[in-house]
């Protein structure tokens, strides 16, 4: 009977083990901090949907390699999926655009981008090459110009340097 402990013990501290482990490589919320994924209060780190030789390269110029303004990091527009710099091309000629939803307001809920006024972002869709549906990728272009890029469904942004 003693053997039978043991081992049921041991399969409790396994599923404990498992659990903890599990827990901590989540999405990054504490237990009890309340923090959500992609909550201001959490590092943002930028997740690439293309290839890992297709890398972002910050400006040259900016020493930090994050924009002064936002504090996100750069990207290079060339360091991106070729679909960005189409729906960029997109973006400038006003259209027309694939997707009933580009050109819509972008609302910042995630409050990730400067804060700015109701209207000022307009979101657009950068195709998914085989997806069925719109996919995560997106470019959000503000009132003045700027452009920042998301393969991940708003969780983390990048300022688009051209």
């Amino acid at each position: 009977m003693q053997t039978r402990q043991r081992s049921i013990v041991g399969l409790l501290l396994a599923l404990v083990m498992a659990a903890i482990v599990w827990w901590t490589q989540g999405d990054g919320a504490s237990p009890g901090t309340g923090a959500e994924p992609g909550s201001p209060t959490q590092t943002q780190s930028p997740t690439h949907d293309y290839t890992e030789t297709n890398t972002p390269v910050t400006d040259p110029t900016q020493h930090s390699g994050t924009d002064p303004v936002s504090g996100l990091p750069l990207v290079q527009l060339a360091a991106l999926p070729p679909e960005a710099a189409e729906t960029v091309d997109l973006i400038d000629a006003d259209g027309p655009f694939p997707e009933d939803e580009d050109g819509g307001t972008f609302e910042n809920r995630e409050e990730l981008l400067p804060d700015e006024p109701r209207g000022y972002y307009a979101e657009y869709t950068v195709p998914t090459p085989g997806a069925d549906d719109r996919g995560a990728r997106r470019i959000v272009a503000g009132d003045d110009g700027e452009l920042y890029w998301t393969g991940d469904h708003y969780r983390s942004f990048e300022r688009i340097v051209r």
